[in-house]
C-alpha cells in the first residue's frame, strides 16, 4: 500500500485515520500517495495556532519574519529538484510549465522577503499621516495597522500546488499571522512536502504553518470572529462558503478567487502583418497551453476586429499544430495531461457545450498522445472554436472551460463616445461579468492606456502589449507579486498580492484619537509604508 502523508496540526506530525484517498499519476495512472484528515482534533489545532503561534509570531518584527521568508527561499531552492519530480508525478507538467508553480512560488516568498526588510523593526503599521481634530491641533487622530489575532485558513485550488500557497502564506506570515492550509486533495502532495520541509527546517514558531491534506469538512466550524479565510475555486462552492456562520454572524473575514472568463482584444490597427498582430498570436497559444490551460488567468476569450478573423485563426491553426501532447517525460512533449481524469471529463463535457454554439475551429486530438495511453491519460489536446455572432451567443460568456480550450468571436470596429474603436470588443469583455484579467494588443501605446480605463471597471487587472515592451512584458497569465490578484463579480470580488496591498487583509484598522504627545510616541513605534 502506498505512504500515507500525514497533516501538521497544533505542531505535531499526525495521520489521518482511514484507508484515505489515493493520488495518483495523471498520465500512467500509477498509485503515488495517500491523504486522509480524518480523526483530526481541528478544535486544537485551530486554537495552538490562533494562541501559541501566532503570539510567537507577532512577538517578532516585520523585517525579523521577513528574514524567516528569505529562510525559506533558500530553503526551497536547495530542494526544487524534489518538488519538480512530484509535480511530474502528481500534476503531469512538463517541466517549463511546472516552473511556473515552483519557482512562480519561490519568486513571490522572496519578493516579500525583500519588501517586508523595508518595514523594520516595528510591531504595527501606520496607515496615512496623522490628522488633527481640533483647531488647537492638540488633539489628533492616527489610523494603525496591527496583525490580526486569529489564523489564516486557505482553501487552495488543484492547479497551483506551490504558488497557491505561497503567494497567501508570504504575506499572512510577513503580517504576524499563523497559516493552516488545505490544498486540494487531487494534487496535495507538493503542497505537504514544502510545508513538511519548512518545519522539519525549524523556520517558524511551532504551528506558524499547518498543512490539512484530505477532506476540507469541519475546517470552517472552527473559524473565529479574527480568523481569515482564502478561497480559491468554482464560484458555486464559493457561494456555498458564503452562507458559513463564520462570515454571517461571526464577520470573519473571506476572500474568494472563483471563475474567470479573461479575454484578449485584438485592437482595431493590429491588423496582420503588424508587430502587435504576431505578439497576440503568441500570447493566446501560450495561454492555451501552458499547464494545459489549468490557470485562472488563461485566455478563454479571444475579441478580433471582423476583417481579422480568418487570418487570426489561420495563424492559431498554425501555431497550434506544433504542440505535441503527452508524457511530461518525454522532452518531445510540449503540453503534458491535465491534473486527473476527473478533471479530463470536466473538459470533455465542457467542449461537448461550447460545440452547441460554436464553431470548432481546431482540433488537436487527431495527432496521437506521445509515451502515453489514451484510454488512462488525462491528456486533452488544444481545442480552438469560433463564435461568428458573440452578441447572441451565451455560453461564450459562462461557460468557463478548465483546459487548453479558447473561444475567437469577432466585433464590429467602431467608435464608441470616447472614440474608441473597440467598444463592441469592450462590452463583450465585459459579458463576462468581472474577470481577473483581460489583455490588449496594439501599436500604439497612447491608445492602450485609453482602452485600459474603458476595461477597468469589470476586470482586476489589464495587461497592455505594444511592440515597445514585447522583450519585458510579464505574460497574460503570469500574476506578478507586486500586480493586484483578483476581480469583481463573477471573479469572486477578491484581492489578493498587489505589494504591501496583500497585508491588509492580514492587519485591523484602527483609529487612535489622542494627544499630540501620544500620537509622537505612537509613530515612533510604527513605520508608514508607502502603499
Amino acid at each position: 500500500m502506498t505512504e500515507l502523508l500525514k497533516n501538521h496540526v497544533a505542531g505535531q506530525w499526525i495521520a489521518g485515520s482511514g484507508a484515505g484517498v489515493t493520488l495518483t499519476d495523471p498520465v500512467t495512472g500509477a498509485a503515488l500517495v495517500r491523504v486522509s484528515s480524518a480523526g483530526l482534533d481541528l478544535a486544537q489545532a485551530f486554537s495552538f495556532a490562533r494562541d501559541a503561534a501566532g503570539a510567537a509570531l507577532r512577538a517578532l518584527t516585520y523585517a525579523q519574519r521577513a528574514a524567516r521568508l528569505a529562510e525559506i527561499v533558500k530553503l526551497l531552492q536547495a530542494k526544487r529538484d524534489d518538488y519538480y519530480a512530484i509535480a511530474t508525478s502528481n500534476s503531469g507538467t512538463t517541466r517549463n510549465d511546472s516552473a511556473v508553480d515552483i519557482d512562480g512560488g519561490m519568486f513571490t516568498l522572496s519578493y516579500y522577503a525583500k519588501l517586508g526588510a523595508s518595514l523594520g523593526d516595528v510591531h504595527a503599521l501606520r496607515d496615512g499621516d496623522s490628522v488633527a481634530l481640533g483647531k488647537d491641533q492638540s488633539f489628533s487622530v492616527q489610523h494603525v495597522l496591527t496583525p490580526t489575532r486569529g489564523v489564516a485558513l486557505f482553501i487552495n485550488a488543484f492547479n497551483f500546488p506551490s504558488w497557491g500557497l505561497w503567494e497567501k502564506a508570504a504575506p499572512a506570515l510577513l503580517s504576524g499571522v499563523p497559516v493552516i492550509v488545505k490544498p486540494a486533495t487531487a494534487t496535495a502532495w507538493l503542497t505537504q512536502r514544502m510545508v513538511a520541509d519548512v518545519v522539519d527546517a525549524g523556520i517558524l514558531p511551532p504551528g506558524a504553518l499547518s498543512v490539512i491534506c484530505g477532506s476540507s469538512a469541519g475546517l470552517l466550524d472552527q473559524i473565529q470572529a479574527f480568523d481569515v479565510v482564502s478561497f480559491t475555486g468554482s464560484a458555486e462552492t464559493a457561494a456555498t462558503l458564503r452562507e458559513h456562520p463564520a462570515f454571517v454572524q461571526c464577520g470573519a473575514r473571506l476572500n474568494v478567487e472563483a471563475d474567470s472568463l479573461n479575454s484578449a482584444i485584438l485592437c482595431a490597427d493590429a491588423m496582420p502583418d503588424t508587430p502587435a498582430f504576431d505578439l497576440f498570436i503568441k500570447e493566446v497559444v501560450r495561454e492555451m497551453t501552458v499547464k494545459s490551460g489549468q490557470k485562472c488567468t488563461a485566455i478563454r476569450r479571444g475579441f478580433v476586429p471582423e476583417a481579422a478573423l480568418e487570418a487570426v485563426l489561420d495563424a492559431l491553426k498554425a501555431k497550434l499544430a506544433k504542440i505535441s501532447v503527452g508524457n511530461p517525460r518525454n522532452e518531445a512533449v510540449r503540453m503534458g495531461s491535465l491534473v486527473s481524469r476527473e478533471q479530463y471529463e470536466n473538459v470533455l463535457a465542457g467542449i461537448a457545450a461550447l460545440r452547441e454554439e460554436a464553431v470548432l475551429a481546431y482540433d488537436g486530438s487527431a495527432a496521437p498522445l506521445i509515451d502515453a495511453d489514451p484510454a488512462i491519460a488525462a491528456c486533452v489536446a488544444p481545442h480552438l472554436f469560433v463564435v461568428n455572432d458573440p452578441d447572441s451567443a451565451t455560453l461564450l460568456h459562462d461557460v468557463e472551460v478548465f483546459g487548453p480550450v479558447a473561444s475567437i468571436a469577432p466585433y464590429r470596429v467602431g467608435a464608441n463616445g470616447n472614440g474608441l474603436p473597440e467598444a463592441h470588443a469592450v462590452a463583450l469583455a465585459r459579458r463576462g461579468h468581472g474577470s481577473l484579467v483581460a489583455s490588449i494588443y496594439s501599436n500604439d501605446d497612447a491608445h492602450l492606456g485609453r482602452l485600459a480605463l474603458e476595461l477597468a471597471d469589470s476586470h482586476g487587472r489589464v495587461h497592455a502589449i505594444s511592440p515597445s515592451v514585447q522583450q519585458s512584458q510579464t505574460g497574460h497569465g503570469n500574476v506578478m507579486p507586486m500586480s493586484l490578484h483578483g476581480g469583481p463579480g463573477r471573479a469572486g470580488g477578491g484581492e489578493e498580492l498587489g505589494g504591501l496591498r496583500a497585508l491588509g487583509f492580514y492587519h485591523r484598522r484602527c483609529a487612535v484619537q489622542a494627544p499630540g504627545a501620544a500620537i509622537d510616541t505612537l509613530m515612533q513605534t510604527t513605520h508608514l509604508p508607502t502603499v
